[in-house]
Parts: structure tokens; sequence; C-alpha cells
């Protein structure tokens, strides 16, 4: 169980930042369309709102993944 988590928290940590990364070089580059839906499958989820998502999702992912990592 305690390798499963810590697949999982350190997966869902890198996609986290990736989209984190995404989002914020979107912000240098076109500032302008951050207000803008992400997709359309989504009309609720903004381009803003899926950095927040996603950095709070990597920040606590990787803590989870600090905690069951193994102390060697």
């Amino acid at each position: 169980m305690k390798k499963i988590l810590k697949a999982a928290s350190f997966t869902f940590f890198t996609f986290g930042l990736l989209g984190w990364l995404y989002i914020a070089v979107v912000a240098l580059v076109h500032p302008q369309t951050l207000h803008l839906q992400l997709t359309h499958l989504t009309p609720w989820l903004r381009e803003d709102t899926f950095g927040i998502i996603s950095f709070a999702v990597s920040f606590f992912s990787f803590f989870i993944w600090n905690l069951v990592k193994d102390n060697k």
C-alpha cells in the first residue's frame, strides 16, 4: 500500500507541477488569455483556475510523497 501511495503521490506531483508550469508560461507569453476557458469540455475551468488547482495538487502530493518515501 505504501508503494502505491508513494507512486501515486509522485505522479500527481509531477503532473500538477507540469500543469502549473504550463500556466506560468502562458501568463508570461499571453496573459490576456488567462480568463478564457481551458477546454470546451469543462466550461467552468478557466486557465487561471487550472493553474491554482495544479499548484495545490502539486504541493500536497509532494508533501505526501515526502511523508511516505523511504529514509535511507
